[in-house]
């Protein structure tokens, strides 16, 4: 194992990593927005955007990240629209990430005591503004710790959207191996800066999570 050969490795992968860190944090902010909402159907009085929102989890939870990318990249050409690999990127996780986090959510809500809502109408506040401000700032505290295994696991899983010409932390390794042949060295890199990315924000989240339970 050549030491010097992985230390030239790390500059250039590097950069894929830092296109691996923005499509997660993008595709998790879009995520959430789109999972709130999601989550707020599911638990509605209206039969169909309950029954559009339990769809919608069901398909995304049931089908391959894989596949939801390929859908959207060489899918939807098909019907005029085309998008770069990184707005399919960020497309197709967002959606994804979307339904695991609107059941995050809604779990989180359904874990508050149903008498703060009452007590909240009970004081002339409407649904939306006791979820605003009563329900909702109590969920979230409550649904760090899953939301930054998501957050993880979705930074893993972007290695998929190598397959659609994205050029992130896997593709840069794929296409240094294509030019040196030197699996050993190339992989093991790449594995160390994933194993060093996971970590860095396991630690970021557990931090938010201790200063959040501060207040619990």
């Amino acid at each position: 194992m050549d030491i010097r050969y992985i230390v030239s490795l790390i500059p250039i992968l590097s950069k894929g990593a830092v296109v691996t860190i923005e499509l997660t944090v993008i595709s998790v902010v879009f995520g959430t927005i789109f999972g709130l909402f999601l989550s707020l159907m599911k638990i509605s009085n209206s039969s169909v955007l309950k029954k559009f929102s339990s769809f919608y989890i069901y398909v995304i939870r049931g089908t391959p990240l894989l596949l939801q990318l390929f859908a959207i990249y060489y899918g939807l050409p098909f019907f005029g629209i085309n998008l770069s690999p990184f707005l399919s990127a960020v497309s197709g996780m967002s959606l994804n990430s979307a339904a695991y986090i609107a059941e995050i959510i809604r779990a989180g809500i359904e874990s508050i005591d149903k008498g703060q809502m009452e007590a909240a109408k009970a004081l002339g506040m409407s649904y939306y503004q006791a979820m605003r401000r009563i329900i909702l700032p109590q969920a979230f505290k409550r649904i760090i710790p899953p939301m930054g295994n998501e957050f993880i696991a979705l930074l893993k899983d972007s290695s998929l959207v190598s397959s659609i010409a994205m050029t992130d932390l896997m593709r840069a390794a794929l296409q240094m191996y294509s030019n040196s042949f030197r699996p050993v060295e190339v992989f093991l890199t790449a594995g160390i800066l994933y194993l060093v990315l996971t970590t860095v924000f396991t630690m970021l989240f557990g931090r938010v999570e201790r200063r959040m339970s501060i207040y619990e």
